[in-house]
């Protein structure tokens, strides 16, 4: 039986502090993008960060992305 991409992160979550680190810090992006996003008129420097925040997100999931394939690859034994 095979473990969902939704079950590794939980686990990871628990057990990964590097991929637990990643997840708050992705969250915390997130959290700022909202915030950006939300605003009707942004200055340049705001949509500066905008971009920004939206390549960090995207590293910071291929990160995570990267722990869970190693993880599940050790579990299966490839």
């Amino acid at each position: 039986m095979s473990i969902s991409d939704a079950e590794f992160r939980e686990r990871l979550m628990r057990e990964n502090t590097e991929f637990q680190k990643l997840a708050a810090e992705h969250q915390s992006c997130d959290l700022q993008l909202t915030e950006l996003e939300s605003r009707h008129f942004q200055s340049e420097e705001e949509q500066l960060a905008e971009k920004k925040l939206k390549k960090k997100k995207l590293a910071l999931k291929d990160q995570m992305y990267t722990i869970m394939h190693k993880y599940r690859s050790s579990q299966l034994g490839f």
